[in-house]
């Protein structure tokens, strides 16, 4: 109990030294419990639409075995007419009815813009069912009654300022069809974020499946005291068990559930991690704060030992003081993360996807999750400084506190960094050296932990060396202050080391993900200017196929030259060492060929796009035996078997269509129905010499009814490649913001205590004539070049990193390593500023300490 009060007493002693170290818990606690609330939030969200919107047993087309061996047709699969009426028949089925949805469409309004989700949310069209009626209610107008009737959701209503008697245009692939508003219904549970129409249900399967004999589903709802299970084994007996897929209510429900929720784990898995990087970096601020409180309380300490305290009490004391921090930091992070995982769903209402604060989800697991790790956290970090506070002697109480470090020690930690640190660098250089990617991978993970330990531990060596050299051209300007700043960070080279190792990590990462990124956009960029001879791509931006319509647009724009077509069907393909396996065999034009320059290593690939044949990858042909002149079986997905010749074989020595398999359209056509044939997933087109802008500019005219797909030339292409790179790194050095936050904090605590630590000499040296403006930009310097020593550390770290990265990627194509140097530059100069707006505060509070009583400071 007597170590409990004294820890205690202890910690409120010194709370305004630990509220650094607490807001480093917090955030890290809040990021982890707020990622946690919010995907727990959308997964009841959606937990709640599935089991609102599924009927008590679902009859739905059987799911294909391989997905690669079916084609976009752009009509969704369907069930016969027959399984309406065969449904009926089931015992225990009350009522049956067909459903009609297809997400495969685009609605335009009458200015041709997109209604649809922004987010990436899809635009549903179905029929008006009695199942929407229990998740939908009309609120405005009537349900649609007839083909020029359309009822819309109201959130799209009121983010598209539509209203009734507005015209729309449905774009299928079975074609363009317009309807007026007839009505607006509400959702009844949370939308989060789909563009929903509805159509009655002839019109549905006219225009979404091209059949008025065929629905997407069946629904069946139960009669009173039927299960959902004996309906369903009813409903199966009645059609056939393995002619169709049966779902009950939970079985459908989980069904979407498993679609969505591989998302929402990748999200929060990401998110996660992010949070233990910023973990990782308060593990070094909390290190250091109590590393120095020991420092700073060796005399204090010593005279405990003197008076009879125990080497476990004092390490006792230590670790409740610890305890304390994490508790107080957790308890407040969990109460964060509840604020942050509300401002999370903020952001997404704004962007387009709605999820309501009445849905919030706060599990028990959540908070527990939260205590547990802040306090551990805490406590790990707080067990070295524990154990040296335990092994001060009672001699110390007649020496200065603040005694220097080990000698042997900082020898042993020295060789060990160098060991890990070659070791780390090994795993590098063995990556950068694989010839399979899979193989390399696992190199480079080890490298980056290794090198990132090795330059943790080795820290405090290095920064004897190039804090001189960072201050020769920083600090040496500014005279004595800057000598005095020098010495100051020099002073404590094992402190100094772990500060910037906190800020070393988070821009390690940055600097990495800036060079696979820069190397990405370089590559990608090289091999459209290699292989694309295409001028203008036209394509959609959330992976829609172009419809036939579409396509007969682009191909009447004038000043076009060439226009072909990239369609993908679907095939099982049968190798002449028996293997079968399931392919998309790409069906183009001969005009391909030059809107795309493949180099072949066997073989004319002109003459794939001959009468019965085609060519096939390098990667493949070496795998299977197969030469040119050997034949393939092909058996096209709802079509006819072919025998095709390999006219071609092309190389895989690039990143685009690599391993694709081309053959001629009118072949794909020739064995394939009507119905099964593919629609294209782009358009390329290349304009008459000198007419490239008034080319450009017609087709963009020409598809302007088409919003869903964009013509891009060349250089758009590019500037979307660089702009995907860049959203994507821009998202992720966000996240990283809060782990340079919480290392920003740890050189605020640092300077801090330091000031504290040196009172007494700060004020012998404003007695001798150092001016508070003097004393303030000498901690301004040292916190800069602290700064700058972590960000050296940090961005050559990172640079390794991304270079040995880009090397495992020029295994998948892309060859070019670039370095950001600019990024590289920008991120470095950033960090001086950092360091200044780190020491403000340390440095004002050193400014106004009284002279005589920081003199008389023991």
């Amino acid at each position: 109990m007597t170590v409990f009060k004294a820890s205690l007493r202890n910690f409120f002693a010194h709370k305004g030294r630990m509220a650094l170290s607490a807001v480093a818990v917090v955030l890290s606690v809040a990021f982890v419990c707020g990622t946690l609330v919010f995907t727990d939030t959308m997964t009841t969200t959606f937990d709640k639409l599935f089991a609102s919107t599924s009927a008590d047993v679902t009859v739905s087309p059987k799911k294909p075995k391989d997905d690669k061996a079916q084609q976009e047709t752009g009509r969704p699969p369907s069930v016969p007419e027959s399984a309406l009426a065969g449904a009926r028949t089931a015992e225990g089925a009350k009522s049956v009815e067909g459903m009609v949805s297809s997400e495969k469409v685009t609605v335009v309004d009458g200015d041709d813009k997109n209604i649809g989700s922004t987010t990436g949310a899809p635009t549903i069209a179905s029929n008006w069912t009695a199942g929407d009626r229990t998740t939908m209610k009309i609120t405005s107008g009537h349900a649609p009654r007839g083909a020029s009737d359309v009822m819309v959701d109201a959130d799209t209503a009121k983010k598209r300022k539509l209203k009734l008697g507005d015209e729309l245009r449905t774009i299928t692939a079975t074609g363009d069809f317009e309807a007026e508003i007839s009505g607006i219904a509400t959702f009844q549970v949370t939308n989060p974020g789909a563009a929903i129409v509805y159509f009655d249900t002839r019109t549905a399967q006219r225009e979404l499946l091209g059949a008025t004999d065929a629905y997407t589903g069946v629904a069946v709802t139960a009669d009173s005291g039927v299960t959902h299970a004996e309906l369903k084994k009813n409903v199966t007996e009645s059609l056939g068990a393995g002619t169709y897929t049966y779902q009950t209510k939970k079985e459908a429900a989980d069904s979407s559930r498993e679609q969505i929720g591989s998302f929402l784990d990748v999200l929060k898995y990401a998110l996660l991690g992010f949070a233990g990087i910023a973990l990782l970096v308060g593990i070094f601020l909390i290190v250091n704060t109590f590393s120095m409180l020991v420092a700073q309380r060796t005399r204090e300490i010593g005279l405990m030992r003197a008076i009879g305290s125990s080497r476990r009490q004092v390490n006792r004391s230590v670790m409740i003081e610890a305890l304390l921090l994490g508790v107080a930091g957790s308890v407040l992070g969990v109460g964060a993360g509840v604020g942050l995982a509300v401002g999370l769903m903020e952001l997404m209402g704004a962007l387009g996807m709605n999820l309501s604060t009445s849905e919030l989800t706060l599990a028990w697991t959540t908070p527990v999750a939260g205590l547990v790790l802040g306090i551990l956290v805490t406590l790990l970090a707080a067990y070295l400084p524990a154990r040296r506070a335990g092994r001060v002697s009672p001699m110390a109480a007649l020496r200065d506190a603040g005694t220097p470090a080990d000698g042997k020690a900082g020898t042993v930690r020295g060789v060990l960094g160098l060991l890990l640190t070659a070791g780390g660098g090994a795993g590098l250089y063995a990556a950068t050296q694989a010839e399979e990617a899979s193989d390399g991978s696992v190199w480079l993970g080890a490298g980056v932990v290794l090198t990132l330990v090795g330059f943790v531990v080795v820290g405090p060596l290095l920064a004897g060396g190039l804090v001189r050299v960072l201050s020769a051209v920083t600090l040496r300007p500014f005279g004595r202050v800057g000598r005095l700043a020098e010495r100051n960070a020099l002073r404590n080279p094992r402190r100094t080391g772990a500060t910037a190792a906190a800020l070393m990590i988070g821009l390690a990462l940055v600097a990495s993900l800036s060079v696979v990124g820069s190397s990405m956009v370089a590559s990608a960029t090289e091999e459209l200017d290699r292989s694309v001879g295409a001028d203008f791509i036209v394509q959609s931006g959330n992976g829609q196929p172009v419809t036939t319509a579409a396509e007969k647009r682009a191909r009447k724009s004038e000043r076009l030259k060439t226009v072909t077509t990239y369609k993908m069907v679907g095939a099982r393909i049968t190798a002449p060492d028996g293997s079968t396996a399931a392919r998309h065999l790409a069906a183009t034009e001969p005009a391909y060929m030059d809107a795309l320059r493949r180099e072949t290593t066997s073989g004319d690939l002109a003459a794939a796009y001959g009468k019965d044949a085609m060519s096939v990858g390098a990667e493949y042909a070496k795998k299977h035996g197969v030469e040119v002149g050997d034949t393939l079986e092909v058996a096209f997905s709802g079509g006819r078997k072919a025998e095709l010749e390999v006219a071609a074989i092309t190389s895989d020595d690039t990143n685009v269509d690599q391993g694709a398999m081309y053959t001629h359209v009118d072949t794909a056509r020739q064995y394939l129905p009507a119905d099964r044939f593919p629609l294209s997933w782009m358009v390329l087109a290349t304009a008459d010499e000198g007419h490239e802008k008034a080319a450009y500019a017609a087709l963009k005219k020409q598809m302007k009814p088409y919003p869903q797909y964009q013509v891009r030339d060349q250089a758009d292409y590019k500037k979307t490649l660089q702009d995907q790179v860049g959203q994507m790194l821009n998202m992720v050095y966000g996240l990283l913001a809060l782990a340079i936050i919480v290392a920003v904090l740890g050189v605020v605590n640092t300077l801090a205590l330091s000031v504290v630590e040196r009172t007494r000499e700060i004020g012998l040296m404003r007695a001798i004539g150092l001016s508070r403006r003097q004393l303030r930009r000498m901690i301004r310097l040292e916190s800069v070049v602290i700064a700058l020593f972590g960000a050296l550390l940090g961005l050559g770290l990172g640079m390794c990193w991304g270079t040995a990265a880009q090397k495992l990627l020029a295994l998948e194509g892309l060859g070019v390593l670039e370095i950001p140097w600019q990024t590289i530059g920008a991120v470095f100069v950033g960090s001086a500023l950092v360091g200044l707006v780190a020491a403000l505060v340390p440095a004002f509070r050193a400014g106004r300490m009284n002279v005589l009583n920081a003199i008389a400071t023991e």
